[in-house]
């Protein structure tokens, strides 16, 4: 993937160079019509920019936001999903999970600016990133399991790491979503910007952050990712639980209420 142009708006993701001597990349999600929902086209895609961006000349730090102003991303496409198999679900459930390792592990900072909704795959992706810059319209919230899944790309690590259990129990177990204000005030949101100035806000954070020693930022997150366990471990435990969710009948009913707009019929099996 080249760093030195800007894609066009038909591609899924828009990938420019930014910065007085182009120490940063921007990787836009750029499906507005949909918010910015990830299907396969767009994950491959984003799995592939950060496969690059190590190896990349001269950069600095990555600013991942979305396209539109409607949203960062509302989550996985569900109408795409709709139409999986129970082995095609499982297959791109580990191509998330590869995304998310990808993001959380990248050896440059990532700073993701929040426009409007960050929601269920969307919200996990941006937990992933070293620092969330959000406008103070940005809702974010985890619905999975009104729809018979369960977040499973790692944030029910990275989001009790972040609020603690409690906070963490109440996002995921009920789904409801949160202000931008309650996510900065539970320690979600690094910095807090007026509507509209989420991607300066964070190209404003990426600038800061390319100033600084590049060793240095890179051991000093290290430093901080070592304060809870690795976020492999436990991965296969929790890969086996999405397996089981996956394949109910709750899951087949949840991803059909979604496209047919109708509240789902829960059986518990």
């Amino acid at each position: 993937m080249r760093y030195g142009r800007g894609m066009t708006d038909a591609e899924v993701l828009r990938v420019e160079r930014s910065g007085a001597a182009g120490e940063l990349v921007v990787l836009t999600l750029n499906r507005p019509e949909v918010r910015n929902a990830i299907d396969d086209a767009l994950l491959d895609a984003l799995i592939a920019a950060f496969g690059d961006i190590e190896a990349a000349d001269g950069v600095r730090a990555v600013i991942l936001t979305g396209a539109g102003g409607a949203a960062f991303s509302a989550g996985m496409d569900l109408r795409e999903r709709a139409a999986f198999s129970d082995e095609q679900l499982a297959g791109q459930h580990q191509r998330i999970v590869e995304l998310i390792g990808a993001v959380h592990e990248c050896a440059l900072p990532v700073v993701v600016a929040v426009e409007g909704f960050a929601l269920a795959g969307g919200f996990e992706l941006a937990l992933a990133c070293d620092l969330i810059v959000a406008s103070a319209g940005a809702v974010f919230g985890l619905p999975e399991t009104g729809v018979g899944i369960f977040p499973g790309g790692g944030s029910a690590r990275l989001l009790t790491w972040t609020v603690g259990a409690a906070r963490a129990r109440d996002l995921i177990l009920t789904g409801r979503r949160i202000s931008a204000a309650e996510a900065e005030a539970w320690g979600i949101v690094a910095r807090l910007v007026p509507p509209g100035q989420a991607v300066a806000g964070a190209l404003a954070l990426a600038g800061e952050l390319a100033t600084g020693a590049p060793l240095g930022i890179r051991e000093a997150r290290r430093a901080i990712r070592a304060a809870h366990a690795s976020l492999a471990s436990g991965q296969s435990a929790e890969d086996h639980m999405y397996d089981v969710v996956v394949r109910s009948s709750d899951r087949r009913e949840g991803f059909r209420a979604f496209v047919e707009k109708r509240p789902p019929r829960f059986e518990g099996r």
